[in-house]
């Protein structure tokens, strides 16, 4: 993934992970045919042996449903520390900002194992706890995907 401004990269794989730690939404886009979808949502995430992963729940229908079933395939955005900065000059107002983009294959994850690992990750995003436990009915209804990370990049405009 190219980065037009490289003065605005952010590299280190440590910065990126700690943007994403920050963040507490997940905007996930789809390319539906002609149409554009994009979806915020709740997130786990998971670095382990160089392997960046994203946890997240669903109903079992629906659109985004449909989509990570048919393409596989989504696009990802996450940002933090989002403030404007005023000027005298209209053309001059900026806007400051941490953010990661990429993209990664999506699976659907089907046997209460690995439903309650990416339940788990999701709960201790924002908790910062993992050791959950979740009933066996929740499991059978509840859909649980996860993206795995091909691409990624980090930016920062401060």
């Amino acid at each position: 993934m190219e980065m037009r401004r490289k003065d605005l990269a952010v590299t280190e794989p440590e910065q990126i992970d700690a943007i994403i730690n920050r963040s507490d939404c997940i905007r996930l886009a789809f390319a539906d045919g002609t149409h554009p979808y994009i979806v915020p949502l709740s997130f786990g995430f998971v670095h382990q042996d160089g392997v960046r992963k994203f946890y997240f729940h669903s109903a079992a229908a629906g659109r985004k449903v449909d989509l990570c079933r048919s393409l596989g395939y989504a696009g990802f955005e996450l940002d933090v520390n989002r403030r404007v900065k005023p000027n005298e000059k209209a053309c001059d107002f900026a806007m400051t900002y941490q953010c990661v983009i990429g993209e990664g294959t999506i699976e659907e994850l089907t046997t209460p194992a690995e439903k309650t690992a990416g339940l788990a990750a999701i709960m201790e995003q924002f908790t910062g706890r993992g050791d959950w436990e979740f009933p066996e009915s929740v499991l059978a209804k509840t859909c649980v995907f996860c993206l795995t990370v091909t691409e990624i990049s980090g930016r920062e405009h401060g």
